[in-house]
């Protein structure tokens, strides 16, 4: 039987033994489910990150579950050395779903990013015929893709890549919700993708104009440039469509997803695409061990499958306008600005009397509601797109009552 730890026991542990490249809060997690999370003491939290929205479904989803146990118990793993009877029944579902000819499957987010970035280049000298190479990405500043050296190549975040280079060339970096800088970038010749964030979650729920994903999708078609979509945070009915790009009728030339593709279960990630471009990878080229394996294909499906049978499209886009109503409604000079779309959500939070977006979140914490800062001064808030309404209303209370305690 595992020792049974208290939450300083267990953080002197991770302390100790573990890397410190994060600073979690001060909560030891020990059970989940659907919306909430108990720590090690037994106290009860609603969950507003949703594991950077990888639990879309809710914790512990019986359906996810039930599907995860019945494939471990029968095969866990083959590599891709052999064809298993789970993998191919989960791509012909995965791009139907989705609307593509091909699936590549992976692990991780960070995988299914560098994993796309490939295709676009091979696409680039094979299709386009750029010269080998010459091939550019445009990326946006303030994005985040992941911390892989090539992602970190394009990122403008100081704590991300400063002190990790020489970095990896081929990447233009243009200001994000800026059709002006994407038209210039567009001219040069050797332009074969630009991979972009429908909102840029880590940046902290930054939503761009209206119209902005429209028009840099058609601007991409008209200079032979392939548009690609990160989804990982925002897809999966995040933002109130099955995907962010829904909003818009923007279907991407290359589409990346992982994080909630598993309920959080387990690491699922996708990068889908038609065969113009997935065929320009041949065998031997790419690949991993883990990625379409049997456990992770049962998981995938069955994670896409409760997201249209509990209609979690409509119920983030329902939910998410209650949560911003009541998020601007509360009287405190505090709160500067809110801003989201479905169940993804920010509150830019004004300093006051010395207590910034961290102090709020700890008095979150200590009242019952888990949320976490990015960039210091942004509250992300989104919680499992199961969350009732009884349970949204209550830990929104919470929220306000705790933004209102500084005043």
């Amino acid at each position: 039987m595992a020792e049974i730890l208290t939450s300083k026991a267990a953080m002197e542990l991770e302390d100790k033994y573990g890397a410190h490249n994060y600073h979690p809060l001060g909560v030891v997690l020990s059970k989940g489910k659907g919306a909430k999370v108990w720590d090690v003491e037994g106290k009860e939290y609603f969950d507003f990150l949703s594991a950077y929205s990888a639990v879309n479904q809710g914790h512990c989803h019986p359906k996810i579950v039930g599907a995860m146990v019945e494939q471990a118990q029968t095969l866990t793993l083959t590599s891709r050395a052999f064809y298993s009877d789970a993998l191919g029944v989960y791509e012909k579902y995965i791009t139907e779903f989705f609307g593509y000819d091909k699936v590549l499957p992976m692990n991780t987010g960070a995988e299914a990013d560098e994993t796309a970035l490939k295709l676009c280049r091979r696409w680039a000298y094979d299709v386009k015929g750029i010269e080998n190479d010459m091939a550019k990405i445009i990326v946006c500043a303030d994005n985040f893709h992941g911390r892989t050296i090539s992602i970190i190549s394009m990122s403008t975040d100081p704590e991300s890549r400063v002190g990790f280079g020489p970095y990896t060339p081929g990447f233009i970096v243009i200001p994000y919700n800026d059709l002006d800088a994407l038209k210039v970038a567009l001219k040069d010749p050797n332009v074969a993708g630009f991979l972009v964030e429908p909102i840029q979650g880590e940046a902290g729920v930054v939503v761009p104009d209206e119209g902005y994903l429209k028009t840099a999708f058609d601007m991409c078609k008209a200079n032979n440039v392939l548009f690609i979509a990160d989804e990982v945070q925002t897809g999966i009915a995040r933002t109130g469509k099955m995907l962010a790009c829904d909003h818009e009728g923007v279907h991407p030339d290359i589409l990346i997803l992982g994080k909630a593709l598993s309920g959080g279960a387990y690491p699922v990630s996708a990068v889908l695409a038609n065969d113009e471009i997935m065929l320009t990878i041949k065998p031997g080229q790419h690949g991993s061990t883990f990625g379409g394996n049997p456990v992770a294909a049962r998981i995938a499906t069955a994670a896409l499958q409760v997201v249209k049978d509990e209609n979690l499209e409509e119920r983030a886009e329902n939910l998410g306008n209650i949560f911003r109503a009541k998020m601007r409604s509360i009287d405190s000079d505090m709160v500067e600005l809110v801003r989201g779309k479905g169940l993804l959500n920010a509150v830019v939070i004004r300093p006051k009397n010395g207590k910034t977006a961290m102090d709020v979140c700890i008095k979150m914490a200590e009242n019952g509601v888990l949320a976490k800062p990015t960039h210091d001064h942004i509250i992300r808030f989104a919680p499992p797109l199961v969350i009732s309404e009884e349970e949204l209303a209550e830990a929104m209370n919470i929220i306000e009552q705790s933004i209102l305690s500084f005043d």
